[in-house]
């Protein structure tokens, strides 16, 4: 697919070594340092740049320089070309976090690789191991509050009629529906909110699946592209390859709420809502397949 939002596995290896080209690679540690990275690739993951004194763990740091810090020891300039991968069919969104975290930091030219490292490695394109070490950047923070909501604010909208925004819930069906999660003190989700699962809009091959068959589908759940949505998960990160998604999609309005279920789970003032029937029907039919 040809979009603003995405770069194909030919086209980056052609840039590979460009001057203004940051390449990063969010997958874990262990599969960037021994597995292969693409030549000149940082890494990075959505864990460094956040706070790590919160029971929250999807909220992000609040101390602004540290962050600067750690994008500008990554190479990154105000005016560089940023690519962002991971393995897709390994991983929560990863690269879709990333991709948020810095556009709302202010970053504009920004890309996923389609199909990331599990498309790269397919078409046995060269790779390369080891830390890469580049020459610190000059990035500055300039946050756009337009792509961020916090737990008030969306306290505050859940208690009124809203038409003109949607809450999507980019989590499992089970998990929306109630379904019982180790570390999550309540069950259920936001009043209001629909299910729109993270990992329904690849193809087999691991790319993002045609534009008008992501529309549909969007449509068919009742997101429109004149609303506003906010969309969340457990801690910000699968939400924010929906909220990817919809940007790729032409969704204009779209917010990504950070500290997601996680905080939202801790505070007994914030409504839940949970769907007995849905939860027993979708484990009838786990129940039902064949071992």
């Amino acid at each position: 697919m040809i979009h603003p939002f995405l770069i194909d596995t030919v086209t980056l290896e052609q840039n590979v070594g460009r001057a203004d080209l940051v390449v990063i690679d969010v997958r874990g540690k262990a599969a960037y340092a021994f597995g292969g990275h693409i030549p000149g690739a940082v890494h990075a993951t959505w864990h460094e740049f956040s706070d790590a004194t919160a029971a929250a763990k999807g909220l992000l740091e609040p101390d602004l320089s540290r962050i600067e810090h750690k994008l500008q020891m990554l190479g990154i300039n105000h005016d560089s070309d940023i690519v962002i991968y991971s393995n897709p069919f390994d991983n929560w969104g990863d690269e879709g976090r990333m991709f948020w975290m810095l556009q709302y930091l202010g970053l504009t030219k920004l890309r996923i690789l389609d199909g990331g490292w599990v498309k790269w490695v397919a078409e046995k394109r060269r790779y390369e191991h080891g830390a890469v070490s580049p020459k610190p950047g000059n990035f500055h923070a300039s946050p756009n509050p337009g792509l961020i909501v916090l737990k008030e604010e969306l306290k505050k909208l859940v208690k009124r009629p809203h038409p003109e925004t949607v809450i999507a819930d980019a989590r499992s069906l089970e998990e929306y529906a109630g379904k019982e999660v180790q570390g999550i003190p309540r069950p259920g989700h936001i009043p209001s909110a629909i299910s729109v699962p993270w990992n329904t809009f690849l193809k087999p091959d691991a790319t993002v699946k045609d534009l008008d068959v992501i529309k549909t589908n969007l449509e068919d759940k009742g997101l429109h592209e004149s609303h506003e949505v906010i969309c969340y998960c457990t801690g910000g990160v699968r939400s924010a390859w929906l909220y990817f998604v919809l940007r790729l999609a032409g969704y204009s309005k779209v917010r990504n709420y950070p500290g997601s279920w996680w905080e939202w789970s801790r505070d007994f003032a914030a409504p839940v809502q949970t769907d007995v029937e849905m939860l027993h029907t979708i484990i009838g039919h786990e129940d039902a397949k064949p071992s």
